[in-house]
């Protein structure tokens, strides 16, 4: 048995593609969990993050979803937990960023923001509270980035 903290585990990791969701979704591996890579459409980052876990000695897996749609979410997390055997960890991190100055931004791309960031939240977590009891117990984490809304609401005049 692995004396790393999270041998055993299983994670998901939402926009794990790229920046922070990629930091992530190497440290949990690097800590032993099993890493699945969630982005929204670009597989190819997906699979460049999976493969830097793998040449580590870790294991993950791409799943695909977009988390503002809550039957999509509720499908990834149930393949991830029917592949790993279980579900302990749920990282929300996936963002929308629109960065147009405010005074061009439409309301669908406000919404798309606020999507991303709440309602995935939302589908996320309830999507998951079965299998984080059934596994007995885990951790929810969500990140609502600052820059995020300060792109979307950057004033320019």
């Amino acid at each position: 048995m692995s004396n790393k903290e999270l041998a055993g585990k299983v994670a998901i990791v939402t926009g794990a593609g790229k920046n922070i969701g990629r930091a992530i979704a190497l440290s949990l591996a690097a800590e032993g969990a099993t890493v699945a890579v969630n982005v929204r459409s670009s597989s190819a980052d997906a699979e460049s993050v999976v493969r830097e876990i793998e040449a580590a000695g870790g294991k993950a897996g791409v799943f695909l979803a977009d988390v503002a749609d809550g039957p999509a979410l509720q499908g990834m997390i149930d393949a991830v937990a029917k592949a790993y055997g279980r579900l302990d960890i749920l990282v929300l991190n996936a963002a929308f960023r629109n960065e147009a100055p405010f005074k061009d931004l439409s309301y669908e791309d406000w919404r798309r923001a606020m999507s991303t960031t709440l309602d995935g939240a939302f589908f996320g977590i309830k999507a998951a509270l079965p299998h984080l009891i059934k596994a007995g117990g885990g951790s929810i984490v969500t990140l609502g980035g600052a820059k995020a809304l300060s792109e979307i609401g950057r004033a320019h005049v």
